[in-house]
């Protein structure tokens, strides 16, 4: 055989620009089609554990397969493993769908392949992602004092703002650790994200650090409970470094007063305020929906998920900050072979733990410029306006009670009935297990007050009003057959 014809050598080389242009051909018309028929699907699978996995195969291949086996086999084996978070019946936790500009800016990532860890080794990926931070920063009305940069999910942008905040309040704990360091405290809500938690720990700041405030009847930390815990501390000898108020809680999208928090961490030298508006952020695109982020301008970082509400495709997640100094202090580090002398661009590998850096930028500005401001404010306007008559439809049915005041586009409801807590625990766990059987919606829980509750979020810019409805009518229809069957167990039927 000569070495041309070598299967082994031909494999080694990369694709010929005929081989690349059919599966790409091929992969779009794929995507096309999975987009168009995605609402058909079971917007969540029937598979169990390890099903998937045993399709795949226990060892590499030896040999290359043509592109087109490999897009049949993920078509048949892996896609009906999925959960389809671009499903329009998709309201489970934040929806994250990636709208059709996103899919196409992530082609292009993919093709040009930078890394954007300094400016010198991508210029116009460091600065195309400063220009789509501030075009955001703007959007959302926020101070022109605030710069950011784009990192993978919320949690690595509130670790990061974490570790500037331990740097501004340690003993220069960069270069010495935390062996002789105070005993720095961390503050958020009872209602916060688990993120902060997981943030403290590997912080080295450890779960015994983290203050779980008090919150009111609307689910919102209580300021007064706040400042109690910071002197409580203070005067144990501690030293409070990291306040989180959120703006669209997970459990139930509530708003903290973010001023009155500021006031309290205003009193104190060295405290940094954080706000998590992981979800909720990119409702300040609307003006009139600006008014549960009143005062999140006096954070020192606040953070923003893109590839949520707004639809830009995992992962892209902006951490706005005023003053760069206490992130380069926590985490800057160039090492001789990574020096350059192009003063004073900015290198984007200084603020945060990753190296390596993708070119998640183009996504976010090739979203702005495809959609633009007013639409985007728009899509946010509509699924306000789904939720508010989601949760009037549920609770006029007789039904459902709301278990929280709505919030953005978020509701949380219990059905009404007679009984134990445990029971009616049980019955809305049963009312969750038949409409997520139903495979056209998938929707959510948690826990408030101590009770299971049915949790619905509208978020998918493939969502509309009958989806929604279509929701709400198997969140009834569940509820009534829960009740029509303990009846016939009871014998009054």
């Amino acid at each position: 055989m000569s070495k041309s014809n070598d299967p082994a050598r031909v494999a080694s080389r990369d694709w010929s620009s005929s081989e690349l242009r059919e599966a790409l051909a091929s992969a779009a018309e794929w995507v096309l089609a999975y987009r168009e028929g995605v609402e058909s699907r079971p917007v969540f699978p029937n598979v169990e554990p390890g099903e998937i996995q045993a399709r795949l195969g226990a060892e590499p291949p030896a040999r290359p397969d043509p592109f087109d086996r490999v897009l049949a086999d993920f078509s048949e084996d892996i896609v009906p493993g999925l959960t389809h978070w671009n499903h329009p019946g998709f309201m489970a936790y934040f929806a994250s769908c990636a709208r059709g500009p996103s899919v196409a800016a992530e082609l292009l990532i993919a093709a040009v392949g930078v890394n954007a860890m300094l400016w010198r080794t991508s210029p116009a990926a460091t600065e195309v992602e400063l220009v789509a931070v501030d075009w955001l920063r703007q959007a959302l009305g926020l101070p022109a004092d605030f710069r950011g940069v784009i990192l993978d999910t919320a949690s690595t942008s509130t670790f990061t703002a974490l570790l500037a905040a331990r740097e501004r309040a340690g003993d220069d704990v960069r270069r010495r650790g935390l062996f002789d360091a105070p005993a720095l405290t961390v503050y958020t809500s009872e209602q916060s994200h688990s993120s902060i938690d997981k943030a403290a720990m590997a912080a080295g700041l450890g779960l015994a650090s983290v203050r779980r405030v008090a919150v009111d009847e609307r689910f919102r930390m209580r300021p007064e409970a706040l400042s109690e815990g910071i002197d409580a501390d203070l005067a144990a000898g501690a030293r409070p470094s990291f306040v989180c108020a959120t703006v669209g809680t997970t459990s139930t999208a509530s708003a903290d007063p973010v001023r009155a928090i500021a006031d309290v961490v205003r009193r104190h030298d060295d405290l940094w305020l954080h706000v998590d508006a992981a979800y909720a952020g990119s409702a300040a695109l609307a003006p009139e929906l600006r008014d549960p982020f009143d005062g999140w301008e006096l954070a020192d970082s606040i953070v923003v998920n893109p590839h949520k509400w707004m639809g830009t495709s995992l992962d892209c997640s902006v951490l706005f900050f005023r003053d760069p100094t206490p992130f380069r202090a926590s985490l800057a580090l160039t090492p001789a072979y990574l020096e350059s002398e192009e003063a004073p661009a900015t290198n984007l590998m200084d603020f945060g733990l990753s190296l390596g850096r993708r070119f998640r930028g183009l996504k976010l500005w090739t979203l702005f410029r495809c959609v633009g401001t007013d639409a985007l404010a728009d899509t946010f306007r509509g699924h306000v306006r789904m939720a508010a008559d989601a949760a009037d439809r549920l609770t006029s049915s007789g039904r459902f009670e709301l278990a929280a005041p709505v919030s953005f586009s978020t509701i949380c409801v219990r059905a009404v009935g007679a009984g134990e807590p445990d029971e009616l625990d049980a019955g809305n766990r049963d009312i969750l297990r038949r409409v997520n059987e139903g495979d056209s919606v998938f929707l959510s829980h948690t826990e408030l007050d101590g009770r299971y509750t049915l949790r619905l979020s509208v978020g998918s810019a493939h969502t509309e009003p009958r989806h929604v409805e279509s929701a709400v009518e198997a969140l009834i229809r569940a509820a009534d057959d829960l009740a029509r069957t303990e009846a016939v167990a009871v014998g009054t039927e």
